[in-house]
């Protein structure tokens, strides 16, 4: 399908932001009878529930380890006292990657009285955000693959999305690639992508990437390719692919026909190429051994993660959902050290969705062990783009395929910033 669009909030004022919270604070009331959702009833007794959800068991993206994370967690703090003393009760729900069943999820959050939604994944933004946005439920955390999530009131993202991860993907090929093509999925959230790929390629004064379409479900990506190969193919040529699982798919095909066109440069973001999918398609002798990786946090195998490896250790162990390197999995992570910084934030009071949100939009600062810059979510704390007005965190991570392991290319973090507000 083509000519679909995009519709963008225009970035509002600190004014229109409080305002937009307490409008929907305020239907939420009506609509609930004067009952508010979000609430635990009152008793500090009370388990603290959240709900997080992501696709599972269909033909296209899956994501189960999102919610084996969030059960693990919750294994994990209520073994070690919960959160101030208080069990954190996880609710899971299936999303079934589309609109219908992203919209059943909130509606079921909103239904259960889910203080927040933690570290979820679904590409259907509008659909589930609508019906948290009207009972009031802050959404803490989300995977960042839809611009909705960077532009509801109510949302509260920890990484840059996929815009920091296209944007720093063209930064970090800028340097090395002369043509580029970029194999994406042929669905709403991909056909954002050769904009936010191109504002990177731009600051090495590149042309437009060739944009090629892959269907989201498809299982022969050969004439895709084809196609890539044969735009890319001369020297410092790059073909860069961010299908999500079917990444694997695209340079299964890739592999069997490269050796008929020049040699190419090959790339990806971290959450379509990980470890584990370097580890199955052979390591240092697979397809990906050289390949660059754009990603939003410290390799893998960086000690910043130990926490979290401990954690699926103790609270997971056997269970092949949870892979310490998937890109859900970790940002599931982060989004609970989040919702946990925010509990102990409140000392002991009241925990309820209006709770947790007054404490994020106060200033609330949250440190995640270097895994992340400082989060925090002050209208002044947010990008300076009207396309992405709640994105608080552009740094990415450049990494490259290095004897069959994902390892930093550089140091540290790059700032995108700037490229970012560029796209506006």
């Amino acid at each position: 399908m083509t000519g679909r669009r995009r519709t963008f909030f225009p970035r509002p004022s600190r004014t229109a932001a409080l305002s937009a919270a307490a409008a929907a604070a305020c239907t939420s009331l009506i609509a609930g009878c004067g009952v508010i959702p979000g609430t635990t009833g009152g008793s500090r007794e009370d388990p603290i529930t959240v709900m997080t959800w992501a696709p599972e068991k269909t033909k296209a993206t899956n994501k189960p380890g999102v919610p084996a994370m969030a059960q693990a967690y919750a294994r994990w703090v209520n073994a070690h006292g919960g959160l101030k003393g208080r069990e954190l009760r996880v609710i899971t729900c299936n999303d079934h990657n589309d609109s219908a069943g992203a919209a059943d999820c909130a509606r079921e959050a909103v239904d259960k009285n889910v203080v927040a939604v933690v570290g979820a994944y679904s590409q259907h933004g509008r659909s589930f955000l609508s019906p948290l946005e009207v009972a009031g439920i802050p959404y803490i955390g989300g995977y960042g693959i839809t611009e909705d999530e960077f532009s509801s009131p109510l949302s509260y993202p920890v990484n840059g999305g996929e815009p920091a991860l296209l944007a720093g993907n063209g930064r970090q090929l800028a340097a090395r690639c002369d043509r580029v093509s970029l194999v994406r999925p042929d669905t709403l959230a991909g056909d954002e992508q050769p904009k936010l790929l191109n504002a990177g390629l731009a600051d090495g004064h590149h042309k437009p990437v060739a944009d090629i379409r892959a269907p989201e479900d498809g299982t022969d990506l050969t004439p895709q390719a084809e196609q890539a190969l044969r735009h890319a193919g001369a020297a410092d040529g790059c073909v860069t692919a961010t299908l999500g699982a079917r990444t694997d798919t695209f340079y299964d095909s890739f592999r069997r026909i490269k050796d008929d066109y020049p040699p190419v440069r090959t790339s990806s973001v971290l959450g379509s190429v990980d470890q584990s999918l370097v580890d199955r398609a052979g390591g240092a002798t697979g397809p990906y051994e050289g390949a660059y990786v754009t990603g939003w946090y410290p390799a893998s195998s960086d000690p910043r993660w130990s926490q979290m490896r401990e954690v699926v250790r103790e609270q997971a162990f056997g269970d092949n959902r949870v892979d310490p390197a998937d890109a859900g999995v970790q940002t599931t992570w982060i989004a609970y050290t989040v919702l946990k910084r925010v509990v102990e934030s409140l000392d002991g009071g009241e925990v309820s969705a209006s709770t947790l949100r007054r404490a994020l939009d106060d200033g609330l600062k949250v440190e995640t062990g270097g895994l992340t810059p400082t989060l925090s979510w002050r209208f002044e704390d947010m990008l300076a783009a009207s396309e992405f007005p709640r994105l608080i965190n552009s740094d990415v991570t450049f990494q490259v395929v290095r004897d069959g392991r994902l390892v930093p290319a550089r140091k540290g973090f790059v700032n995108v910033e700037k490229t970012l507000e560029q796209t506006a």
